[in-house]
């Protein structure tokens, strides 16, 4: 859920109630903390899905008709209610005011504030539709390019900056993000891709190409007096060699999964 989701959904429905799972207990869909809103007709976010969500929308909705209910529902995942995931889940309800929805924005923004960081350099076709695929996880993105025209539109939903220099722009990330060099220029990937080898802080450094592509990189390090062994921090190509499929949006979907398995694999 983004910031922009939960304004877009408090704008269009004056009536809505939070609905959190408060504790997670054993085998649960969804852990603690997560949070969906429930209006008459509409929903946003998931709590995790199946028999255990339909009871909570039912229950919120019941509650936005002005019935007198619990506001809290212990729920077992068992037989009874059709789930088999065998732990128990304690669901609060709370309706919406201006209060709630200022917490649950603050809470939106603390998240994506301690987001890992994901700098794509290249705004062609892949850069694009890596860029479309990256918009709706928990990660900052931004798209980088230095051409005044690029090959379509940048999502809204990450940052577009257009820059005379890219690779200046790899000082700016913090330790732990990551770089994705997809450019149109051969020569300015291996100027971002040095610039980002250098730091040797960053969880991931790939850039799109061959092999052929990788042993010309390494040519080139040796040119600027730097280790080749710099390629071992180099993901060259991108995306994992068990599909070799060519179109933007598989390499993008290829790339993102690449991504979440080092972005996210500590994290909670």
């Amino acid at each position: 859920m983004m910031v922009k989701d939960l304004r877009h959904f408090l704008a269009a429905h004056s009536a809505s109630v939070l609905v959190e799972v408060a504790e997670a207990k054993g085998s649960t869909p969804r852990d603690a903390g997560t949070i969906m809103l429930v209006a008459p007709n509409s929903l946003l976010g998931t709590i995790g899905g199946g028999q255990l969500e339909y009871l909570a929308i039912d229950h919120a909705r019941r509650i936005l008709a002005g019935e007198t209910l619990p506001l809290t529902l212990d729920i077992p995942l068992g037989p009874e209610i059709g789930q088999c995931c065998g732990g128990r889940t304690l669901i609060g309800f709370r309706v919406v005011d201006a209060g709630i929805a200022a917490e649950v924005e603050g809470r939106l923004q603390y998240e994506m504030a301690g987001a890992p960081e994901v700098m794509v350099f290249g705004a062609g076709h892949v850069g694009l539709a890596l860029a479309r695929a990256l918009a709706p996880l928990p990660l900052k993105v931004t798209l980088i390019d230095s051409r005044p025209a690029i090959d379509g539109e940048a999502p809204r939903d990450i940052t577009f900056r257009r820059v005379a220099m890219p690779e200046a722009e790899v000082g700016t990330l913090q330790a732990g993000s990551a770089v994705v060099i997809l450019t149109h220029d051969h020569a300015l990937d291996f100027l971002v891709a040095r610039e980002a080898l250098s730091r040797g802080d960053l969880a991931y450094v790939g850039m799109i190409g061959s092999k052929t592509k990788r042993a010309t990189f390494s040519s080139f390090l040796r040119q600027e007096g730097l280790s080749p062994s710099l390629l071992d921090q180099l993901t060259l190509p991108i995306g994992g060699s068990d599909v070799r499929d060519k179109r933007p949006a598989v390499i993008a979907a290829l790339v993102a999964a690449e991504l979440l398995g080092v972005l996210l694999k500590k994290r909670p």
